[in-house]
């Protein structure tokens, strides 16, 4: 059973993140993750397809805000939640990636500002074989300067 001092922290919102995005972060994250999708640099071809310009791959909106979801979760390691994980006795400095889930709902393109805000929806404890794991889930929300939602995800963090 997981003290209030871990659990207080099931609903935090972190800071809003925003970013600006621009072609070349496009292109150069297309090129990182070895897409080369015309949508994603080729403005001729973007503009003739049915998106009618140039698009960021799906992960994009993440890689600039990330932090906004770890921000929600270890605000402050000296009395945030990463505190209140050692006092319950998870001392692993470092949560482990225990799994991430997107839903994508607008294509993101040049020009947009996103807007990325993180919750803490559920802290968990389990047994595993070498002894108790808490697992934090974050949810993010990332919005365009029309407060179009743009996407979700879902992360889940492991510390043991």
């Amino acid at each position: 059973m997981l003290p209030e001092e871990v659990t207080r922290f099931i609903g935090q919102r972190g800071d809003v993140r925003i970013t600006e995005v621009d072609k070349g972060a496009i292109r150069r994250f297309a090129e990182a993750i070895d897409d080369p999708n015309p949508l994603y640099g080729d403005e001729e071809h973007a503009r003739n397809s049915r998106y009618g310009s140039i698009i960021a791959p799906p992960g994009f909106f993440g890689w600039k805000t990330k932090w906004a979801q770890s921000e929600a979760a270890y605000a402050d390691p000296r009395s945030g939640l990463g505190a209140a994980l050692r006092n319950a006795g998870f001392t692993n400095p470092a949560p482990v990636n225990a799994g991430e889930e997107y839903e994508f709902f607008r294509p993101v393109r040049p020009g947009d500002t996103l807007a990325a805000t993180s919750m803490i929806t559920d802290i968990r404890e389990r047994d595993g074989r070498t002894g108790k794991m808490v697992f934090i889930i974050t949810e993010t929300s990332y919005v365009n300067q029309n407060g179009d939602l743009v996407a979700k995800a879902r992360g889940i963090g492991m510390r043991r």
